[in-house]
Parts: C-alpha cells; sequence; structure tokens
C-alpha cells in the first residue's frame, strides 16, 4: 500500500489517497474494511487488465463511490514511478467510464511529477428544489445559485464566503448529498471547497470528481477553456483546468509519502 499526496508539490497537504495495486480482486467487504480502517477520504484499487489497461474502484471509509480523481493521480503516479511502467499513458476502466492519464515530461533537474487526467464533463443544471435550510447548515451569509449534477452546486459571492463557511456538518449528513461549495478566486479562476458526511467525510482536502462539475460550470460562466483551481481546505491543493467538449481535464502534482506491505490479521479477518 502506497500513500500518495495529490494535488500538490509540498508533503503533508493536497489530499492524501492510499493506492492499493493488486493482482485480482479481493473481496469488496474486505476492501471497504481497509478503507474504514485507513480512514482517508478514499482509498483506491486497481488490476491490470489482459489489453494492459487497468481497472479501478474507489472507496470512502463507508461507500465506494463512482468516480475520485485525487486517488486516481495518485494511482497514476504509482504505477509511474514506483512500479515504472515504460509507456506515458495509462487509461483506468471505472464505473464512469474509461480514464485517461498522460503523464507530463519532468525535467532532469527534479523529480517532480504531474499528470494529466481526462474525466468526464458533468455540466450541473439549476435547480429551485433543494434541502431547507441549506443556508444554515453550510454557514454561509447568501447562496447566489444551488445546481446538480452527481452533487449539488452552492454558488457563493466571494472566495472569503468559501474560505469562512463554516458547515454544521450533522445537519449536512441528514440531508444525504455531496456538496460542492464554490465562488470567483482572486488569484485562481475559481475556489472551492467540498463536504461529504453522509459517505464519512465531512471536508475533503482536494477533490478531483467535483471539478467535473465545476469546470463547466465556471466555464460557461467566466467564458474561458483554461483555468486554475484552489481547494480551500486546511490541506488546500491546485488544480489546472480545461474544458475539451464533453470532457474535461484536471492536471496536478502528487508528492510521495510512504510505502507498506499488509498483513492483514494473523487468522481469518472476517
Amino acid at each position: 500500500m502506497y500513500q500518495v499526496d495529490a494535488f500538490t508539490d509540498k508533503l503533508f497537504s493536497g489530499n492524501p489517497a492510499a493506492v492499493i495495486p493488486l493482482k485480482k480482486w479481493i473481496d469488496q467487504d474486505l476492501m471497504q474494511k481497509i478503507a474504514m480502517e485507513n480512514n482517508l477520504a478514499e482509498t483506491v484499487f486497481f488490476v491490470r487488465r489482459k489489453d494492459k489497461d487497468y481497472d479501478i474502484r474507489w472507496f470512502t471509509p463507508l461507500a465506494e463511490i463512482n468516480l475520485c480523481g485525487h486517488a486516481t493521480l495518485a494511482s497514476a503516479y504509482v504505477l509511474f514511478q514506483e512500479i515504472k511502467v515504460k509507456q506515458n499513458k495509462i487509461v483506468f476502466h471505472s464505473k464512469s467510464g474509461p480514464l485517461t492519464v498522460i503523464k507530463n515530461k519532468q525535467s532532469k533537474k527534479t523529480e517532480e511529477f504531474s499528470a494529466r487526467m481526462d474525466f468526464p464533463s458533468w455540466k450541473p443544471e439549476r435547480i429551485n428544489d433543494y434541502p431547507a435550510g441549506l443556508q444554515e447548515a453550510l454557514g454561509v451569509n447568501e447562496i447566489i445559485g444551488v445546481y446538480k449534477n452527481r452533487d449539488l452546486l452552492i454558488e457563493v459571492n466571494t472566495e472569503e464566503d468559501v474560505l469562512n463557511a463554516n458547515p454544521d456538518f450533522s445537519s449536512l449528513k441528514k440531508m444525504n448529498e455531496k456538496f460542492i461549495l464554490t465562488a470567483p478566486g482572486k488569484q485562481v479562476d475559481f475556489v472551492s471547497r467540498f463536504f461529504a458526511p453522509a459517505l464519512g467525510v465531512d471536508e475533503d482536502p482536494v477533490t478531483g470528481s467535483s471539478h467535473a462539475q465545476l469546470i463547466p460550470f465556471w466555464s460557461e460562466k467566466l467564458s474561458k477553456v483554461k483555468m486554475k483551481a484552489r481547494q480551500l481546505s486546511a490541506r488546500g491543493g491546485e488544480l489546472d483546468c480545461e474544458q475539451h467538449g464533453n470532457r474535461v481535464y484536471i492536471g496536478g502534482k502528487c508528492v510521495f509519502f510512504f510505502k507498506v506491505d499488509m498483513e492483514i490479521g494473523k487468522k481469518s479477518w472476517k
């Protein structure tokens, strides 16, 4: 098992992911228990296919999810930097379809790793029927608009509104949604935070999958194709974003933390 900090070039920032390469799939219940034990936002597992692509699955401490950006980027890091695959492109097959990751060229003077992910574009649509008490539960002064695709996207006025939001996670958990809070940025094009208490993740440090909604949303509002984004969690992280037809490109860096060999119990784990 490898642990990698994604969407950052500094250790102990960005979003940590536990990455577990497998030769063949293990029991789903065991994967969920490992994710719960790790207690990170996501633990990711992948298996190489006969066609040399990879099947990939992601687990929060409480549930399997259909898309995760930072753990996909971290998986690519492990394959490129630790397992040393020779190609510069990897295709992961997931519940959200094929996801391609292309490694950027590295300078000979540095081992800094960065890559670009090709994800689906999930443009959110404005809704009026959203959970009562949402503004109070998010701890914001005003909501400009609420939009929905996979997750609820909530637009507020300023970067300070996103940064100073004080969520009531107990109230948000009862709404059984995932929440993207966003506003225009000062030094970047847009900023965000992400909350998913119903999945055991009160606040995710940096969320690649939320940018599958954020990129088409802000691309239309700002009339821009290429953008810079920052997630304003305590750990923080930065993403390169591009709207590309019905796909989005999400770029970022990774930093290695540790690797371990796992021996799960001396007796059966069941």
